[in-house]
């Protein structure tokens, strides 16, 4: 007996980057590839992967930050989790990884309820809380906790979370060994190292420390985002404006010029939606979906076809593009139909096509996962036990089938098929059985 189906995969919403990637899906699972050395995949291994692994926790995640060799994520109701490098406190949980890996490599909790927001910088974390208070751990040795103090001898950083701001903050983002939030009145603060100019207050401090440990406002209202590269700033004003700050020796700033720059400046005037900062580029989206980049491109991490510099921003998709994330050399980014894009280094395998090792790199977008649109699927008994899937799903894209004996919670567990193109048939070897497989889908699948 044939019974019609519809079956839709799950999207992904979110992504964020280190030498690792991290991706959520509308499901709340987490997914994560690349450099897993001191373990920020959270996958129980210290293994590096090239191909996107789903991450030990199946279920609820609403939020993802990626350091650049750790990982926080908060769950459905406000829990705060870690996992990964830990040698200055970065993970928060009490400890310092003094030995080798230097990391926690499964996810363990760090907070129980009511964060609400994550940022992770080089060897140091911030989160809100539902309160508008904000909280740091972690590397502090240029002041980029903002908690008054330098940690200048081992340990760099503090194992536990501090509060920091008690109240008013909305949003925050960190860089390598300075930190940006915003509060509720639109003002943009900052702290930590400001030798290249980038907390933006008309000051390079070129003397140790290098910077501020407590923040201080930057500019005074109308400030919507912010991100934070390596070693430079970038905000968004409420009339779609794009401002930077600081270093700029790459073209990141995106000015034309290569001088480093410590009071804002404008970049673009208007319908800029979101901003993205790397190691030593940045990504930038327009209103109209298209994808712009300036900055360091020595990897492909701009993706317009060359490794050549850009002093401008130029754009790079011109159309569709919903989501943009960057770190280090490579580049993330998500289309409108839920596809995930990626560009630039890949010697840790960190844009999970399966491939990896040193002189990796593209310089063009590629696409990691397919769409993820509604699939209309029928099924039909074949000889014996065997059972075929057929389907109709987005060109150019692969599927694979799971199956799950709940979904309260889920438990998707991937079936041996063989990949099917996307007109293609699944065949699966143990049919739907109503007391162990009540519940299965198909997915896209690199």
């Amino acid at each position: 007996m044939l019974q019609a189906l519809t079956s839709g995969a799950q999207p992904v919403t979110q992504i964020s980057t280190g030498y690792h990637s991290l991706f959520l899906k509308s499901d709340g699972s987490l997914w994560g590839m690349g450099l897993n050395a001191n373990g920020p995949l959270g996958d129980g291994t210290y293994n590096d992967t090239n191909r996107p692994e789903q991450i030990l926790v199946a279920s609820n995640v609403t939020a993802i930050a990626a350091g650049i060799g750790h990982s926080l994520f908060l769950k459905s109701g406000g829990s705060l989790w870690a996992m990964g490098a830990n040698l200055d406190g970065q993970v928060g949980d009490g400890t310092f990884a003094t030995h080798y890996p230097y990391g926690t490599n499964r996810p363990e909790q760090i907070v129980a309820s009511n964060v609400t927001a994550i940022a992770a910088g080089w060897a140091h974390s911030l989160f809100l809380k539902n309160d508008g208070s904000l909280w740091a751990m972690g590397g502090n040795e240029s002041g980029q906790l903002g908690d008054g103090t330098f940690l200048t001898n081992e340990p760099y950083g503090t194992a536990l979370p501090a509060q920091i701001v008690a109240s008013n903050v909305t949003a925050i983002a960190g860089g390598n060994v300075h930190s940006l939030f915003l509060k509720s009145d639109g003002s943009l603060w900052g702290m930590g190292y400001n030798y290249q100019g980038q907390l933006g207050d008309g000051s390079f401090m070129t003397k140790a420390p290098y910077g501020t440990n407590r923040p201080e406002q930057l500019v005074a209202s109308n400030v919507m985002a912010i991100a934070a590269g390596s070693f430079h700033s970038l905000f968004l004003k409420s009339d779609g404006s794009l401002w930077g700050v600081g270093y700029n020796l790459y073209g990141q700033l995106g000015d034309g010029t290569t001088h480093n720059v410590n009071l804002p400046e404008q970049i673009v005037a208007s319908n800029v939606t979101a901003i993205a900062g790397g190691g030593y580029h940045s990504l930038v989206l327009k209103s109209d979906g298209s994808l712009w980049g300036m900055g360091d491109n020595e990897y492909g991490q701009l993706g317009d076809g060359t490794y050549s510099n850009a002093y401008t921003p130029e754009m790079i998709v011109p159309t569709g593009v919903k989501a943009i994330a960057a770190r280090v050399d490579h580049s993330l980014f998500l289309k409108s139909d839920g596809s995930l894009w990626g560009m630039g280094d890949n010697s840790y395998g960190q844009l999970g096509d399966g491939t990896s090792g040193n002189g990796n790199y593209t310089n063009r977008p590629e696409q990691i996962l397919g769409p993820y649109n509604q699939i209309q699927t029928t099924g039909q008994l074949m000889g014996g036990t065997n059972m075929q899937l057929s389907f109709v799903g987005v060109a150019n894209a692969n599927y694979a089938l799971d199956r799950s004996s709940s979904l309260s919670p889920a438990n998707w567990i991937p079936l041996a098929t063989n990949a099917a193109c996307s007109f293609g048939a699944l065949v699966f070897t143990n049919p739907p059985d109503p007391a162990t497989n009540n519940f299965w889908r198909i997915r896209s699948v690199p």
